[in-house]
């Protein structure tokens, strides 16, 4: 098994995170874990991104990586910051060799069979599938992974915790990722918990 597929199969859910305020990193970070969601997708679409990697990463348990990596610059920022995994949008042969060279877990975004074949050939056969429900939802998924067996998938992307458990019945998934578990601003600690939890125990059914 591979180190990615690992952190895939550790929930069923991935919190897909954008905070901008990096005060509030540790306690939403904290309320994810005790919520049973280890695995935390921190998005570099803040100013604050790396700091709050760094701080989530100071919570026991936490397992903590860096989304919206688009190019090896970003790379180098993430991996300094302490990211565990990376998640990309998109699939480039360029990033995908420093991800590669780093030895660090990588989970590519991809939307088409070519992207798939593209990894392939790279060494790679887990992906992000994105963006999910935009790019035909479980239709499409279902259609783009027939010739492709052995290659698994965390879709992400307009996922919601009502669709989620039909994203997760799909045999070439092994997780999701979730926008939906942390609301915008001042968090609601409880109610992120909870969301945890109702989300961790899609992976019980």
């Amino acid at each position: 098994m591979s180190r990615i597929e690992e952190i895939m199969l550790m929930a069923p859910v991935v919190p897909v995170l954008v905070i901008e305020d990096v005060t509030h990193a540790r306690a939403i970070a904290e309320a994810l874990v005790a919520g049973g969601l280890p695995v935390l997708e921190v998005t570099l679409r803040t100013a604050s991104a790396l700091d709050v990697i760094r701080e989530m990463k100071q919570v026991p348990g936490a397992i903590v990586g860096a989304g919206t990596v688009l190019n090896e610059f970003a790379l180098d920022d993430a991996l300094t910051a302490g990211s565990e995994f990376i998640v990309s949008p998109g699939l480039t042969e360029s990033l995908a060799k420093a991800a590669i060279a780093a030895d660090v877990p990588f989970l590519p975004g991809t939307a088409t069979s070519s992207d798939i074949m593209r990894g392939l050939d790279l060494g790679l056969d887990r992906f992000k599938f994105f963006p999910a429900e935009a790019n035909g939802g479980i239709p499409a998924l279902k259609a783009i992974a027939a010739p492709f067996g052995s290659v698994r998938f965390c879709p992400t992307g307009g996922i919601t915790a009502k669709t989620a458990p039909d994203w997760l019945a799909q045999d070439s998934v092994l997780c999701c990722g979730g926008s939906w578990l942390v609301q915008k601003g001042a968090p609601d600690l409880a109610a992120i918990e909870a969301a945890a939890r109702a989300a961790a125990a899609l992976g019980l059914d």
